[in-house]
């Protein structure tokens, strides 16, 4: 038996990608590892706010000092307390979210890194962050024992920008969860509909807002279609992000205030009947590091157009329709596709279900905890 900590904070503080994959992969681990030791950090967390533990071989370890100020204590003050101060000493240490914090000697330590999306597409990221994570994923990456990566683009821009050895990464694709499947229930789709003052034929987006999605691009689009007689409008699920204001200015130039509608955060109940409704899903994303939402689209029948950048060729293989994020007129041409063309959108519905089959957080799982084994021999 080995004590392998892992932090899990990003599951108690992020509502995004980050802290589903935290959520997903811990509940996961515990149904095919009951052997190790699991001692699950949470930085700014008191004891009775924290969640039911997934299973007897886990424990909490947890401080009232946030990730925050930790980070300022590691790596803007330099002072090297290692992470076994809080959670006693451990044979492996996995940092879940971009950054390692001091460890001691003996301790083997997993990286995950999900993207380099401050580098690739820097509006990404405030200044502020961008700094922060110039300066602290460099050395975490070099330090680590092993890296894992979202996707093999990830990997690739590892290699390429930080001269990672690729023999160190590993890319662990992330899963989906069985509650994303088709909702038929005309009673839940009704109760969704009208809880978010939803229309009845509406193109979806899920993911919070920020240029990095390029939501401006679908409004651009959509702009157009709607000009040519469809009566199509575009939901956007996802709380509020960096520089929202140019998704703002774009809907107020392109004349689309009445037909862009911002759900701010979802509760996470209600996204299968959202997928389920909508026409199609719309993630053209400059970059992502994975792209969950287009997996959970397929899960529930909804048909996806994506970028042909980044990780989500890999996600959506030939299960979406692929175009340049950059071209609002390949965005038009995709959408219009999708609803002229039955017998396109018939084949990417199948194809979809299909795709997303192949990426479950049990497998991730038991890949996970084959690398645990894996470093712990080393």
């Amino acid at each position: 038996m080995h004590r392998i900590a892992l932090d899990y904070t990003p599951a108690l503080k992020q509502t995004g990608g980050i802290g589903r994959y935290v959520r997903e992969l811990t509940g996961a681990l515990a149904s095919v590892d009951q052997s190790n030791a699991y001692r699950l950090f949470a930085a700014g967390s008191k004891s009775a706010e924290l969640p039911d533990l997934p299973g007897a071989n886990f424990s909490w370890r947890s401080t009232r000092v946030s990730s925050k100020w930790l980070a300022r204590l590691w790596h803007r003050a330099g002072i090297p307390l290692p992470i076994e101060t809080i959670t006693g000493p451990v044979d492996l240490y996995h940092a879940t979210d971009f950054v390692l914090p001091p460890t001691r000697s003996g301790t083997r330590t997993l990286l995950t890194v999900h993207d380099l999306s401050f580098i690739r597409v820097p509006t990404a990221a405030s200044p502020p962050l961008k700094a922060h994570l110039d300066a602290v994923v460099p050395p975490s990456v070099a330090e680590a024992d092993h890296i894992l990566a979202d996707s093999e683009a990830t990997k690739a821009d590892l290699i390429e920008l930080y001269q990672t050895p690729g023999d160190k990464i590993t890319v662990l694709y992330s899963g989906v969860n069985s509650r994303f499947r088709r909702v038929d229930d005309t009673e839940t789709l009704q109760r969704v509909r009208l809880k978010y003052s939803l229309a009845n034929s509406y193109i979806l987006s899920v993911g919070t807002v920020q240029p990095r999605k390029n939501y401006s691009r679908v409004v651009e689009a959509l702009s157009a279609i709607r000009q040519s007689g469809y009566d199509l409008v575009y939901v956007i699920a996802g709380g509020s992000g960096w520089l929202e204001d140019e998704l703002e200015m774009t809907i107020e130039r392109e004349g689309m205030g009445e037909y862009v509608h911002l759900l701010g955060l979802v509760d996470d109940e209600d996204l299968p009947a959202l997928y389920s409704g909508a026409r199609m899903l719309a993630m053209v994303s400059l970059y992502e590091g994975f792209g969950l939402p287009v997996l959970e689209a397929m899960a529930c029948g909804t048909p996806v157009i994506t970028s042909n950048l980044s990780s989500l060729p890999e996600v959506g293989g030939s299960a979406a329709l692929l175009v340049d994020p950059h071209d609002s007129e390949a965005v038009q041409d995709a959408i219009l596709r999708l609803e002229a063309d039955a017998a396109t959108r018939t084949r990417l519905i199948k194809a979809g279900y299909q795709q997303a089959e192949r990426f479950s957080w049990a497998r991730a799982a038991r890949q996970l905890k084959a690398i645990y084994d894996e470093i712990l021999r080393s």
